[in-house]
């Protein structure tokens, strides 16, 4: 089974990879002495809620939507949205924020790719796999700090978990798009159990998230990069391949470098710049919709009209003459030419 990437699809893909770039700096700048775990909770549970209400005043027969047979791909995607932020939290605890993105989200096109390949039986093209790669190592160059670094054994294993729930989550509502579920009612539900599982350390992060910056840093990070953003996903996800669209995820740290140099006052090293291209130039080749022949492209035949014949306007066959009026008329009497 192939699909073909839309390019209305691949710009919403990368509309929410660069919403989810501004989390980080975004939580640098706030400054909230609150954990990660319970912002990234915080923030599910929030844009679930937003989601949940948007989806109740515009359209809300969608939950009708969601049947026995949507449950074990939702399951799935509900899982996987708690996982990942439980996990990318600890792993940027563990060994640092700059590893962790690089780890998780260099992950996240490869599971991305073979869950799909697994479960949908979606070929990966070779433009796929040249763009992922290249985006890949783009990744590692922007991410990875300079200088020695030491990284958390534990930390990086939960950063590879977290690329992993990242692949079954975008695979998993691929799925649902194809059972026929209401995609926002979908990621509402998952936004929500998501934000319920991680409940208790929100709750121990209230009294950070109740400030004026606490409150301003989850007004941003609940209605715009999770709700907004999953809307922008899952939309674009309907006209993409997940594996398309985990590769064009690594939007999202290309974003946040580019955060870090013009709002945060970064100056890019070498490193840095290399891999922004390298990115870019990743990215570009998994977005640019290749051109196919259509089957049967130049192929004559039985109905086909002769070479040099103009179609009609109504758009039916072109009336063919079999031969000159005056010395090729047919007797269907005869049988023979008069």
């Amino acid at each position: 089974m192939e699909q073909r990437n839309d390019v209305s699809g691949v710009l919403l893909v990368l509309m929410a990879g660069i919403l989810w770039g501004t989390v980080g700096p975004a939580q640098v700048l706030a400054d909230v002495p609150a954990g990660p775990v319970a912002l990234g909770g915080a923030r599910i549970l929030l844009g679930g809620v937003v989601l949940a209400v948007a989806v109740l005043v515009t359209a809300p027969r969608a939950y009708r939507t969601l049947s026995r047979t949507t449950w074990p791909p939702l399951l799935a995607a509900t899982a996987a949205t708690a996982t990942f932020q439980a996990a990318f939290m600890t792993s940027v605890a563990r060994t640092g924020a700059a590893v962790a993105t690089a780890i998780a989200f260099g992950i996240a096109p490869v599971s991305t790719g073979v869950c799909e390949r697994l479960v949908l039986g979606t070929r990966l093209t070779r433009r796929w796999i040249a763009g992922t790669a290249g985006a890949i190592a783009g990744c590692a160059l922007v991410m990875t700090p300079a200088g020695a670094v030491r990284v958390d054994a534990y930390g990086a294993a939960f950063g590879v978990l977290a690329g992993g729930c990242f692949g079954v989550y975008t695979v998993s509502a691929k799925r649902l798009i194809q059972k026929g579920a209401g995609m926002p009612a979908a990621v509402s539900i998952t936004l929500l159990a998501g934000g319920a599982v991680l409940a208790p350390w929100t709750l121990a992060g209230l009294p950070a998230l109740g400030t004026v910056r606490g409150l301003a840093l989850v007004t941003w990070l609940g209605p715009i990069t999770a709700a907004l953003a999953y809307w922008f996903f899952v939309t674009g996800l309907r006209r993409v391949t997940a594996a398309t669209a985990g590769t064009l995820s690594l939007a999202e740290p290309l974003v946040a470098a580019a955060l870090a140099v013009s709002v945060l006052g970064e100056r890019p090293s070498a490193p840095v710049t290399a891999g922004s291209v390298l990115l870019l130039g990743g990215l570009a080749i998994v977005s640019v919709p290749s051109r196919r022949t259509p089957p049967g492209a130049g192929q004559r035949t039985l109905c086909s009209p002769p070479p040099g014949t103009r179609p009609r306007p109504n758009g039916s066959a072109p009336r063919v003459r079999w031969g000159s009026r005056r010395n090729s008329r047919f007797s269907f009497r005869s049988g023979t030419s008069v």
